[in-house]
């Protein structure tokens, strides 16, 4: 199963057009999402099953070992406690 979440990564890998936003009046297009591999997902999960939260720290160093922005795992951790929130 293919799993995304999240914003278009910068070190590359499988990317994905995004329709343009609809109702907007200066026609700015959406941000793709971010094709994350199955290795960063499976990273990112472990990292989730121990702790929910992260420091700015731990989010740091997450975000350097995955070749990912800080944003982009505070965005996954964000959505990944809403799925868990949603599970329960």
């Amino acid at each position: 199963a293919d799993e995304s979440s999240g914003y278009e990564s910068e070190s590359g890998g499988a990317e994905r057009t995004a329709a343009p936003a609809t109702g907007g009046s200066r026609g700015r297009q959406r941000r793709a999402r971010t094709a994350f591999t199955s290795e960063q997902v499976c990273r990112l999960e472990k990292t989730f099953q121990r702790q929910k939260y992260l420091g700015a720290s731990e989010r740091r160093k997450l975000a350097a070992a995955l070749h990912l922005s800080e944003i982009q795992i505070k965005t996954w951790f964000q959505n990944r406690r809403m799925k868990l929130k949603r599970q329960i």
